[in-house]
């Protein structure tokens, strides 16, 4: 996989509760090897990432299964669903107009007060 795939794939495997960004991920693929872990190859314009076989035999669990356990599957939804939101707010403050813009700033604060009145409930 290339740095972008690794992301995309811990996201994904974490239900969205880890996503790294390039600034941790390429350090780290550069200490792994270094520790001859994994090697890289340019493909296409981008480089690649493989485990070698003395990063087969190094590697331990995966650190997203310890975070499957701790974290409940409604905050996983409530994470990607704030992720969903927060794309399509950049979406619109990028390529909308500036009436959409104003009411997508009306929605948002609308939903902002219900979010906090689902709080204040008992």
């Amino acid at each position: 996989m290339h740095g972008y795939e690794i992301i995309q794939e811990i996201a994904r495997r974490t239900g969205g509760g880890w996503s790294p960004s390039p600034g941790s991920v390429y350090p780290t693929l550069q200490m792994l090897a270094d520790e001859g872990l994994i090697s890289s190859a340019e493909e296409g314009g981008k480089k690649l990432f493989t485990l070698t076989d003395h990063g087969r035999t190094e590697q331990t669990a995966p650190p997203w299964r310890d975070i499957n356990f701790q974290l409940d599957p409604v905050d996983g939804e409530l994470r990607s669903s704030i992720r969903l939101l927060g794309s399509a707010m950049e979406q619109i403050s990028h390529a909308g107009t500036p009436e959409q813009k104003a009411r997508a700033v009306e929605l948002y604060n609308e939903l902002r007060r219900k979010l906090y009145a689902i709080l204040a409930e008992e």
